[in-house]
């Protein structure tokens, strides 16, 4: 590709562009593990492979810091694979096409992979180095931190030694992050019953409801900013046109991650032709409101629909009474903030997105990413999301389950990291807490005694298509990562 050769520094945008050649989505991980495994091997590294593909690379102290206590670089192999509706790459078999554009680099149509696949190439770029200072090197990458934190979960960290963390997973420089909001995976499943269609209409026809044009985004980090949920307005749109004319529901769909913030949804109806207008009309006005009430966070809100063609001979889709509690738990279902934090102004302390939204067999899944900082919030919101689905005929399964990081009062990391900034940079990073789930947590609990950071480069609009690496902060972010290394 060579896309990056003239960027400094070269060792970390190099090892950047290979791994964006390599397909590593979430779940699809082999590859990219195998290709560590393969640089550990060609540097005569010792490294651990587990059956998970997380990935643990180890390199003695650099000259003179040989007997030093060891610290890990961590930070995750996997990407969020979002693209815009009209790119053609295959995220399973393809690697990102890479632009540089006004000191930013990001991906043609698809999401970039900043996140986290920078700090990959900072600790490849480390680990192949024979002129950097630093102590004992644990470079700690794990699969599958998208969609839970699975690989770190999983992750058997009585081999480590290290118990000093760096964590590179984080998008705003300058900010050091020193605890976070624990989470779970919690999926309502609404059992869903099917009949044939043909008596009801006269002329009946399917229709598609799309929900597009909105902006996404991270479900931790963004759910702040006001934007829209597109599987939420599916439920909205499907109320509204509920109230106007009759259909029967045949699917909804919505969304890749249940981190992310979903961008487009759609469901697929079964109306009488003499339906359409009257759908037409309401999708129209409620593009209008909508399109008021987001004007600031996602002023391109479009509700439209579509006749689209079936193979069925006799059309089916759900029982009217399948399809009402579908959309009441669409449009009912808590979402976005729940609760703010009283101890930490302008954090956010407890929130829920449905990311994920399909129709399966007999059944329809919602899945949601439920955060909080307190453990008893996060259990309540989860038992709410079952109380309501139970009420609905279905229930509520969980998965991917992970504390909350706690905050050091002290902390010998930060203030060695505090200092090195300072002096850099002659003024103070910016110490915070974060509602979004960081591996941190996850590692503190299974290494007592665990002192960790949070930081990294300027990273914005990440898990959109829209993700864009700030190089000059890339650049930055290294100088301080070395200065780090050579002090503690």
């Amino acid at each position: 590709m060579n896309i990056l050769r003239d960027l400094e520094p070269s060792s970390v945008f190099g090892y950047f562009e290979e791994i964006c050649s390599i397909p590593h989505g979430s779940r699809d991980t082999k590859r990219i593990s195998d290709y560590l495994a393969g640089f550990a091997a060609e540097h005569d590294l010792s490294y651990v492979q587990d059956e998970y593909n997380n990935i643990i690379i180890r390199k003695p102290g650099s000259t003179g810091r040989e007997g030093e206590k060891p610290v890990i670089l961590q930070g995750h192999m996997d990407m969020v694979c979002e693209k815009e509706p009209d790119c053609d790459i295959d995220f399973s078999t393809d690697g990102l096409r890479l632009k540089v554009e006004n000191g930013m680099i990001t991906a043609d149509g698809t999401t970039l992979g900043g996140d986290d696949g920078i700090a990959v190439a900072y600790a490849l770029a480390i680990l192949a180095s024979d002129t950097i200072s630093h102590p004992p090197i644990e470079a700690v990458i794990t699969v599958d931190e998208e969609i839970g934190m699975l690989g770190a979960a999983a992750l058997d960290m009585s081999v480590l030694e290290g118990r000093r963390l760096l964590n590179i997973d984080s998008e705003d420089e300058g900010h050091l992050l020193v605890s976070c909001a624990g989470g779970v995976t919690a999926s309502v499943n609404l059992p869903v019953e099917s009949g044939n269609m043909d008596a009801l209409y006269n002329d009946p026809v399917f229709i598609k409801l799309s929900v597009t044009g909105l902006m996404g985004g991270h479900s931790g980090v963004e759910i702040d900013k006001g934007r829209a949920n597109s599987n939420v307005l599916l439920g909205r749109a499907l109320y509204d046109i509920s109230r106007s004319t009759a259909f029967n529901l045949k699917s909804v769909s919505g969304g890749l991650k249940d981190n992310a913030i979903p961008r487009m949804s759609e469901a697929v109806l079964v109306t009488d032709r003499t339906s359409i207008a009257a759908i037409k009309a309401v999708c129209e006005d409620l593009t209008a409101k909508l399109n008021a009430e987001y004007s600031l966070t996602d002023p391109d809100i479009l509700i439209s629909i579509e006749e689209t063609p079936s193979n069925e001979a006799l059309p089916t889709a759900m029982t009217e009474e399948s399809g009402k509690r579908v959309i009441t738990a669409l449009y009912n279902m808590p979402s976005g903030i729940q609760s703010m934090s009283f101890s930490l102004p302008g954090l956010v302390e407890t929130s829920l997105n449905m990311g994920i939204l399909f129709t399966e067999d007999s059944k329809v899944v919602m899945s949601y990413s439920v955060r909080s900082s307190v453990g008893s919030r996060k259990d309540e919101l989860v038992n709410r999301l079952g109380c309501l689905a139970e009420a609905l005929g279905g229930n509520v399964t969980t998965e991917g389950d992970y504390p909350a990081w706690e905050y050091l009062e002290n902390s010998p990391l930060r203030e060695a990291m505090i200092s090195v900034y300072e002096d850099m940079y002659k003024k103070k990073p910016v110490v915070e807490s974060i509602h979004a789930g960081v591996e941190c947590g996850l590692f503190a609990d299974g290494l007592p005694g665990l002192d960790a950071v949070s930081f990294g480069p300027d990273i914005h609009d990440i898990h959109t298509p829209k993700e864009a690496l700030d190089i000059e902060s890339v650049k930055r972010t290294w100088e301080y990562l070395l200065k780090v290394l050579e002090t503690i």
